[in-house]
């Protein structure tokens, strides 16, 4: 299964690299940090990201991971830190940016439909986890909660100089070569200059000449992120200059796309929903989606729990598919929410 990171051991340390949306392809945080976890005790950490966001609480999980890790983080935004990625770069005790890279902060988001009840669970949900991300960015930037929060209420984009001067990030670096398959038009307030890189096709790089990188996530190189690798067959870095991870070729067949893939599992998440929506039982809809199972499971289960229901009294008008055991809808999704974008 491919993978929205990397972790590599390396002579003096240990590179991770997220080049992807986080919690994208199935893969939780789960694997992230048990591969973190890994490393041996102090190591040093390089944290290389160039993602869109993703998943509020595998962010949030990643950050917390790596505050926790005993030995010094660096971390290198290599191209855009946004949504959920700026959270984690937080994490870091040196936050160093090229001149040309970008971090966005903005307020969570998240779907939900049910009673006008499900949609204050919801409210409140996205103002606790707002919260906590407040809390986050004003620890490292020194700036005051309120500050923080209208910045996040605008969809704020710095570039590297902004993120320096307002104490989001530490230190500048000569510029790199952004490119990544991510859409980030999606953004509101997204700057044109970062949307027309981005969309750029790169140019081929025959040689390193040391002064720029090839930014480009590799969805192959990324399927690596499950394993680390022994120390002595990867060379220390050598420069300050961000590396993306290492490129392997898929063994057979032209390699994964992960527009696609991305399409296959929000169908594939769409189905599951539907399914339960019909049998009238959508609070099962999240243990499906966590468990990765197929449509025909999904169908079996559904089957198995109306064979297995009774009939139910209840002293108020039932709601349609809702029993009195029956958790909010709003407190199912809002397990799964993602910040927007």
């Amino acid at each position: 299964m491919a993978s929205w990171y990397a972790i590599r051991a390396r002579g003096t340390g240990a590179e991770v690299a997220i080049y992807d949306e986080i919690g994208a392809y199935g893969v939780s945080a789960k694997g992230f940090l048990s591969d973190l976890g890994a490393l041996s005790e102090g190591t040093p950490v390089d944290l290389r990201l160039n993602s869109p966001g993703g998943s509020v609480f595998d962010a949030v999980a990643i950050h917390n991971a790596i505050k926790r890790h005993e030995g010094p983080v660096t971390v290198w935004i290599d191209g855009i830190a946004a949504s959920a990625a700026s959270y984690v770069a937080m994490a870091g005790d040196e936050i160093v940016m090229p001149e040309n890279a970008f971090l966005m902060i903005h307020d969570p988001a998240g779907l939900v439909m049910g009673t006008a009840e499900d949609m204050r669970a919801m409210a409140e949900a996205l103002d606790k986890v707002k919260g906590s991300l407040v809390s986050g960015y004003a620890a490292k930037s020194g700036r005051t909660p309120e500050e923080v929060s209208a910045l996040m209420a605008a969809e704020t984009w710095f570039d590297a100089s902004d993120a320096v001067a307002q104490g989001f990030a530490d230190r500048l670096i000569e510029p790199v070569r952004i490119a990544a398959n991510f859409d980030i038009g999606r953004f509101r307030n997204a700057p044109p200059m970062l949307v027309e890189a981005i969309g750029a096709e790169p140019e081929p790089d025959s040689e390193s000449d040391g002064g720029e990188i090839e930014a480009e996530e590799d969805t192959e190189a990324a399927a690596e992120g499950d394993e680390v690798a022994d120390a002595e067959d990867q060379p220390a870095p050598t420069s300050d200059t961000p590396e993306p991870p290492a490129e392997t070729p898929p063994p057979s067949g032209a390699p994964p796309d992960p527009a696609a893939i991305r399409a296959e599992a929000i169908g594939h998440a769409r189905a599951v929903v539907d399914l339960c929506l019909l049998a009238g039982q959508p609070q099962m809809a999240g243990r499906f989606l966590e468990e990765d199972a197929s449509l025909d499971e999904v169908r079996a289960a559904l089957l198995a729990a109306k064979a297995e229901a009774e009939p139910e009294i209840a002293p108020h008008h039932p709601q349609p598919g809702r029993s009195s055991a029956a958790r909010p809808w709003g407190e199912i999704v809002a397990r799964t929410f993602k910040l927007k974008g």
